[in-house]
């Protein structure tokens, strides 16, 4: 039986953007799966890239292949794409194509536009079944009209090379690691609670007590990572995650949380965030409402319970660093179809 994960992602980009999907390609290798990669190289040259793609590439590199089942990592460079690669698959007798949604646009970019969400849907209901982030994006896929089998993935894989952090102390202190330049929320960020901050495009000031660390590579990074807590937050509010990377939290997983608890650390999730009954149910950290809950709650966690925190987390987090949730939604799909 040949299996194939096919992904797309562009080869200018050395943030953390590629990380996902680059790490399910090497988990899934492990499971004998094969692997089609398609790259644009910078937004300029990624248009005509891609009519060249949908035009040749595409059809010929999945033509020339025998395969089984193929896992596409959505989404790719545009719509063109996307559509090239399930229509060409599907030529194929006998193939099923199954998508791993990475970022669902109608939750996201276009979560007001019914006309657009339909047409997503549609597309998703081309494929023989899909493996989404979570139970929330499982039930909002399936209300707005998804009727192939769905499987939840519950939190992204995360290769990490760094060993997890120690943890001998619980000394109280937060990082947040993202785009800083879309987590307008730190400028507002005045606490007790030291917090520090890694990544690019960080504002000219902050409070007195964020601490900028620089920005690093997405292996390297968790070297740096030893604080007592990861911060999982979005939006330009204390009160509550919002705008539309905030209330995207309500239905994806970020793929911070994987950073995070493969390094080792606990985690601090919005309430209301599809990720929260995840950290809940595993006792990997805490659930706040706003961020001016946080001080009063660091302060509130003695050394033994944060050290039963640091228990689960290396525990999950092993299985993180495993790829132990891409194999088993894998397998579970591969199962039901």
């Amino acid at each position: 039986m040949s299996n194939f994960v096919i992904s797309m992602y562009d080869k200018t980009q050395y943030e953390a953007g590629p990380k996902a999907k680059m790490d399910v390609v090497k988990f899934l290798k492990k499971a004998d799966f094969k692997s089609i990669i398609f790259y644009f190289n910078g937004a300029r040259k990624a248009k005509l890239m891609s009519i060249k793609q949908v035009m040749w590439d595409i059809p010929w590199e999945i033509k020339r292949q025998e395969m089984n089942n193929v896992l596409f990592q959505y989404p790719a460079f545009n719509e063109r794409t996307n559509n090239k690669i399930v229509e060409e698959v599907k030529k194929k007798n006998g193939t099923k194509i199954f998508l791993l949604l990475h970022d669902v646009e109608s939750l996201r970019l276009h979560r007001n536009e019914p006309e657009y969400i339909s047409e997503e849907i549609a597309f998703f209901n081309k494929c023989d079944g899909i493996i989404a982030h979570n139970e929330e994006m499982v039930k909002w896929l399936k209300r707005e009209g998804m009727i192939k089998p769905i499987v939840s993935l519950e939190i992204f894989d995360y290769d990490n090379p760094q060993q997890m952090v120690g943890h001998d102390k619980y000394d109280r202190t937060v990082c947040f690691a993202g785009n800083l330049g879309k987590s307008e929320f730190l400028k507002k960020m005045e606490c007790k609670t030291p917090v520090y901050l890694y990544g690019p495009n960080q504002a000219n000031e902050y409070p007195e007590n964020i601490n900028y660390q620089g920005s690093y590579s997405p292996e390297e990074l968790p070297k740096y990572l030893k604080q007592s807590f990861g911060l999982i937050w979005d939006g330009d509010s204390l009160a509550k995650c919002n705008g539309i990377f905030g209330e995207y939290l309500r239905y994806n997983n970020p793929h911070k949380a994987s950073l995070y608890l493969s390094s080792g650390l606990p985690v601090i999730v919005w309430k209301k965030a599809a990720l929260a009954s995840f950290v809940e149910q595993n006792n990997l950290g805490i659930t706040i409402e706003s961020l001016s809950e946080l001080d009063s709650v660091l302060a509130s966690i003695t050394e033994e319970k944060y050290q039963e925190l640091c228990k689960n987390v290396r525990i999950i987090g092993q299985r993180i660093r495993d790829g132990h949730y891409i194999t088993k939604a894998m397998q579970k799909l591969l199962e039901i179809n």
